[in-house]
């Protein structure tokens, strides 16, 4: 695990309400799961920091392994990892996403 990715993720992590850690940017997301995730947050409003996962394998082996989730994107939300689309996209519908975020 790289120690500078480890820090800096534990720093991200802390320092916003919501990190993404997703394949590409908010404007040209290079996957579909990461693109539906940043649909949800930005319907929803919600301002949230991103970092592409592709830029640096050494930053996917350290989240996949911090994590054990080897898939894009991870998603953290009040300093706590949530888990990837499937499960954003879940919490969304279900309404759990709103009341989490403090929105409901």
């Amino acid at each position: 695990m790289n120690q500078i990715w480890k820090e800096k993720i534990e720093t991200d992590v802390q320092s916003n309400k919501v990190v993404v850690y997703m394949r590409g940017t908010p404007n040209q997301p290079r996957c579909g799961f990461s693109a539906r995730v940043i649909r949800v947050f930005s319907e929803l409003n919600i301002p949230f920091k991103s970092e592409d996962m592709d830029s640096d394998p050494e930053l996917w082996k350290t989240l996949s392994a911090i994590n054990n989730w080897p898939t894009a994107p991870q998603i953290y939300i009040n300093g706590e990892f949530v888990g990837g689309c499937d499960i954003v996209t879940e919490m969304y519908r279900s309404g759990d996403l709103q009341k989490e975020l403090g929105l409901a």
